[in-house]
């Protein structure tokens, strides 16, 4: 169901009305400013970006259909103390949106919870994307039927100032969100990842906080609701204000149908005294909360399905001694550790494998996965270095 849904917001994105016209935005180009491009597209149109760093140029989407796409190594948008609507660099009003390769930093608001894009109403896919330093990378609005799709992209650099929390992707209240290939890192206090969705799809990124990074929650969904998290590295650091690696339901239940289901991920934690790998607020979900986690690596001390309701099988403990090299973001096994071969296989819940079909590929994106002979617990079938 969830891949039926993808397939067919990516469809939808594609088709665009006829007549529909390319405008290009630059130094030299016909349209200096990406705001008045913002002014001058129509519905359908494809706004192509030259390289370079725009500095204030914000901007309101208000078309219905359209493609923003950056030319060659992209633009960089710095908000040099700009906002939109006191909102964000770029604001979305409502309809069907593709954002692929471009740059977006320094956010601030008044309200102290500025963001690269600020994703209103309808349907989005964000690709090849990076955003640093934003008191939000993207922030999402609680509007029930729109819907996420982020491809292949980075964020990084929670400000360090003080205030409310900042989070690197803060997804509120929509139908669905999916995220995939992507890698988070550098937060501060507030978490990597946290999404209100009422389903969502998690796989293949690299949600590590990193040397330096003091994040809290690396993942989080304090609403429960639908979520498939397969095949990604995530870990939090030396530095974490939290012991907690993903959270589940911490405030509440904001949908009738509450599932987690987890397989094929490393699990990290780098606290000396030990991390809570899984925790699931039970009591605040309802009784039909389903939970299944299969073929988890867990690295470094702490507990993983103590505590948990669900069904586990094909998890393993270990240490970071049994990764290639996690200084270098290698987070594969060594080819003679006896983790490989060790897990069970996948199920099938809801009509959907929770086997892998792909694995996260440094600096962003994947890399297919043919099916192995058995299973091997974690984020890796393969031993290939991830460079």
């Amino acid at each position: 169901m969830a891949r039926a849904w993808l397939l067919a917001f990516v469809a939808g994105l594609a088709c665009d009305p006829p007549f529909a016209a390319m405008l290009l935005v630059g130094p030299g180009a016909p349209i200096a400013r990406i705001a008045d491009a913002a002014r001058l597209a129509h519905d359908g149109d494809t706004v192509e970006i030259l390289p370079g760093e725009y500095r204030g140029d914000v901007a309101v989407w208000t078309q219905k259909r359209l493609t923003i796409r950056g030319i060659g190594s992209g633009p960089t948008l710095i908000a040099d103390n700009q906002s939109a609507e006191g909102k964000a660099i770029w604001v979305f009003r409502e309809g069907d949106f593709l954002v692929e390769n471009i740059a977006f930093s320094g956010a601030r608001v008044p309200d102290l919870n500025g963001a690269g894009i600020r994703f209103e109403r309808g349907r989005m896919r964000v690709v090849r994307c990076r955003f640093t330093d934003n008191e939000n990378g993207i922030l999402t609005s609680n509007d029930g039927d729109s819907e996420l799709v982020i491809e292949d992209s980075e964020f990084s650099a929670a400000p360090t100032d003080r205030g409310p929390l900042k989070h690197l992707l803060y997804v509120g209240r929509i139908a669905r969100f999916a995220l995939s290939g992507s890698r988070f890192h550098h937060g501060y206090q507030g978490h990597l990842v946290k999404s209100r969705a009422k389903e969502n799809v998690v796989r293949y990124n690299l949600l590590y906080d990193g040397a330096g990074g003091s994040a809290a929650y690396e993942l989080e969904f304090p609403n429960g609701g639908l979520a498939y998290v397969i095949g990604n590295v995530i870990g939090q650091s030396r530095e974490t204000s939290n012991p907690v690696v993903i959270a589940y339901g911490a405030e509440g239940a904001a949908w009738p149908d509450s599932a987690l289901y987890l397989s094929h991920n490393t699990l990290i934690s780098e606290r000396m005294i030990g991390a809570w790998f899984l925790r699931i607020w039970s009591e605040n979900l309802p009784a039909t909360l389903s939970v299944i986690a299969v073929n988890n690596l867990t690295v470094g001390l702490g507990v993983f399905s103590i505590g948990a309701p669900g069904e586990f099988a094909g998890n393993f403990p270990t240490l970071s001694f049994a990764l290639s090299d996690p200084a270098t973001l290698d987070f594969t096994l060594g080819s003679n550790s006896l983790i490989l071969g060790t897990g069970v296989e996948p199920p099938i819940v809801r009509g959907r494998s929770l086997a892998p079909d792909a694995e996260f590929h440094l600096p962003v994106g994947t890399r297919p996965l043919a099916r192995p002979k058995t299973w091997t617990p974690g984020a890796f079938q393969t031993t290939d270095p991830q460079r």
